[in-house]
């Protein structure tokens, strides 16, 4: 991870992929993470709330091992993986050491094709992924072997390589997809209402957030969309799309100077002051203090 970008003047760095670090110049690095090994600029500010441009996949061989990924805690420990996405908001733990192997890749390393196959932007997914042995057992096969091909730059000519890479990190990609997929379906009853809903949410949630127009919109009746999200999630419409207000929230909070009034316009509150209370029941901090906190 190399120099820091902040945006926006926002305080909060969003960091570049390293092409620097990256053997051959490509886009993408494979490596260890272990004390005194280097997989990312000395002065990264990893222990502070930032953004990545790229994609960073860790395959951990202990732990535990404690990860923000927007907003949220994760611990990972032996055999678990995480999938941080461009864009989301995370912090390495200073009390944590990270051990095992990981991945960093830029998003136009990869043909479209490629990206929609192995589902790269579906941030609806699980960032911490626990495969069973013999999953787990595949995904170190292909990640050996692509870091395997990632540090022989000698033995073909730079473009072959890159083609080689490429091949080899679509292998890996594709089974880390379908973990991440068949971890977010674990349990739960696959309905196109929640589907459906759920994409009418990340639509609209900015000006919406009434449980009976979004039920009125989908043409169910209300019961029937509590009971799809309650079978496919464990909540109710109102805490799903709550919750997806307060993460937009919280980005706006750390990502930019903007008013807090002008954060909750965005995010469906005209009123500030009710901003304030939604946002201070659902979180226990006041705007203010949770962008204070990060700073």
């Amino acid at each position: 991870m190399a120099d820091r970008n902040p945006q926006d003047g926002d305080g909060i760095s969003t960091l570049p992929f390293p092409v620097e670090l990256s053997v051959g110049g490509v886009g993408m690095q494979v490596g260890p993470m272990a004390p005194g090994r280097t997989w990312h600029a000395e002065d990264a500010p990893l222990d502070r709330v930032h953004r990545i441009d790229f994609h960073v996949v860790m395959l951990f061989d202990a732990g535990p091992v404690h990860h923000m990924i927007d907003f949220a805690e994760y611990e990972a420990t032996a055999g678990d993986l995480l999938w941080i996405r461009p864009g989301q908001v995370h912090r390495f733990s200073k009390s944590s050491e990270y051990r095992g192997t990981v991945l960093a890749m830029q998003p136009g390393f990869l043909p479209r094709a490629t990206v929609e196959a192995t589902g790269l932007y579906r941030y609806d997914l699980p960032p911490l992924l626990r495969p069973d042995p013999a999953r787990l057992a595949g995904l170190r096969a292909a990640l050996t072997y692509l870091r395997q091909e990632y540090e022989d730059d000698a033995t073909l000519p730079l473009s072959l390589h890159t083609a080689v890479l490429r091949h080899s990190l679509t292998a890996f990609l594709l089974r880390l997809a379908h973990l991440a997929a068949s971890s977010a379906e674990a349990g739960r009853r696959t309905e196109s209402t929640f589907t459906l809903f759920r994409d009418a949410v990340e639509r609209d949630f900015a000006t919406n957030h009434s449980v009976s127009a979004y039920a009125d919109a989908l043409g169910y009746s209300r019961r029937t969309l509590v009971r799809a999200v309650r079978a496919a999630t464990g909540e109710t419409p109102k805490g799903f799309i709550d919750k997806r207000v307060v993460l937009e929230a919280k980005r706006l909070l750390a990502h930019t100077e903007l008013p807090i009034g002008r954060v909750g316009a965005a995010v469906g509150f005209p009123d500030p002051a009710n901003f304030s209370k939604f946002f201070q029941l659902h979180t226990g901090q006041t705007p203010v203090g949770f962008r204070a906190e990060l700073r």
